[in-house]
């Protein structure tokens, strides 16, 4: 039998992709912020609900344990941080298990940076320089603009996600043809609301920095209150052309509300069958000493899909998982 061996991507985006690499490199350096690398495989992964880590049998000293593919390395480079590493970087593959589709590969390439000493504000006008740069080609020059997850939802939907009911996310799902039976999920709700309704409309006349999320999404992002007294996540996503390229947040460094997050997040696992995760001791015991920071990640695929005017994941990379 004779299988088709070749490449899903052209040569041209490889070339491009090689491009982006040298650029991204090379805009960091002038800007002295460190490449560094950590391991693909650590003993704990992420506990977050919606995220799978792909499991790996590996012998340590003798002994055979499970360990986990990375869904992202910013567990590792907050130690780095902590131990006083300055401002870094990343190029790595990242995976998350059963991830396919357009937009999506089980393993991609991401950029990952932390900003010791950075608002959030400080890091959009960073990553906006960053889009100056790689998508120069396309657009010239770019200027986000700024919008909160909430009044992107009123916008859309009339709704204010932050106070409403489960039955006004329920009817508002009725009336633009959401029929999905979700029970008692109330943030599932804004969710599919969310997914279906707000995100495909971002970004089209200009990138989109998307803030203050609700605070059940603050994920490993500090909280704080918004100019309505509203609790939000200290957090943005980056969208152009209605699609989400990165996630940053204004970085949590309080380990015990982090170990109760994680601790919650597995009891939710529990209840819906999931595998219970390991938590990261290392990442707890070293974020007292973690500097106040910002720090973002940015899927790099995503990025040469907007750079190259792509509309599949497979034609940016080599080999996607169903021929790799």
């Amino acid at each position: 039998m004779s299988l088709n061996y070749q490449p899903t991507c052209s040569l041209e985006a490889m070339r491009a992709r090689a491009k982006m690499y040298a650029q991204i490199r090379q805009f960091f350096a002038e800007r002295e912020v460190l490449e560094v690398e950590t391991p693909i495989l650590s003993q704990a992964g992420v506990t977050d609900v919606h995220l799978s880590s792909v499991q790996a049998k590996r012998h340590v000293l003798g002994q055979q344990q499970t360990h986990y593919l990375q869904t992202s390395p910013e567990f590792a480079m907050k130690r780095l941080l902590a131990s006083g590493s300055g401002p870094i970087y990343q190029i790595c593959k990242v995976f998350r298990d059963d991830e396919h589709g357009r937009k999506h590969n089980s393993e991609f390439t991401m950029l990952e940076w932390y900003r010791p000493g950075f608002s959030l504000k400080e890091l959009m006008f960073e990553v906006t320089d960053l889009l100056n740069l790689t998508l120069a080609q396309r657009f010239g020059e770019v200027r986000p603009t700024v919008l909160s997850y909430k009044h992107a939802f009123m916008d859309r939907l009339d709704l204010n996600p932050l106070q409403a009911t489960l039955q006004e996310l329920k009817a508002c799902c009725q009336r633009v043809g959401l029929s999905l039976d979700l029970g008692d999920d109330r943030l599932g709700y804004i969710d599919l609301l969310f997914s279906h309704m707000v995100e495909p409309s971002l970004g089209f006349d200009t990138p989109v920095f998307l803030t203050d999320f609700p605070p059940e999404l603050a994920s490993l992002a500090k909280t704080r209150v918004d100019e309505d007294g509203e609790l939000v996540a200290a957090r943005f996503e980056l969208y152009i052309e209605g699609l989400e390229l990165a996630n940053a947040y204004d970085e949590l460094a309080d380990a015990e509300v982090l170990r109760g997050r994680f601790e919650a997040d597995n009891q939710e696992r529990e209840k819906l069958g999931l595998h219970v995760m390991p938590l990261d001791e290392y990442l707890l015991s070293a974020l007292p000493q973690m500097p106040p920071c910002s720090g973002i990640a940015l899927g790099i695929d995503r990025l040469l899909m907007v750079a190259t005017q792509q509309m599949r994941l497979e034609q940016v990379i080599t080999f996607p998982a169903e021929r790799s």
